[in-house]
């Protein structure tokens, strides 16, 4: 087997990870995505949250039924949400920074082979 042929074969393997490395990425960026319209639509009802009286109606969707709901229990609810959400938006900030530099070092010696396979190429 020749040199060329240990680099390409090199090459294509790095290839395919880094296009692997690029799926995850783009997943837990539609993660991410997400994660930020959960926050919004709950910071928002927990803003709306502090303008009713103490005494107003609030109901809670369970299916296709509206439960009546405590208002000290639908703000605890939404703010244990909004910290869950917060959480989760950490351990996803921390993926895709792992993931954007295991990338990068992927792009790197994908672009180092090449350059080796150009200058045997070259060579014969």
């Amino acid at each position: 087997m020749s040199s060329l042929s240990v680099i390409e074969a090199k090459l294509e393997s790095e290839s395919k990870a880094f296009q692997q490395l690029q799926k995850e990425l783009q997943k837990v960026i539609e993660s991410r995505q997400r994660l930020d319209s959960q926050q919004q639509e709950n910071e928002l009802v927990n803003k709306e949250f502090g303008l009713l009286k103490s005494d107003a109606n609030i109901y809670k969707l369970i299916g296709p039924v509206l439960v009546k709901q405590d208002k000290s229990e639908a703000t605890t609810n939404v703010k244990n949400r909004l910290d869950l959400i917060g959480s989760e938006i950490k351990r996803v900030e921390n993926q895709l920074k792992e993931l954007t530099e295991k990338s990068e070092m992927k792009k790197n010696t994908i672009g180092e082979l090449q350059m080796q396979y150009q200058q045997l190429a070259s060579q014969k």
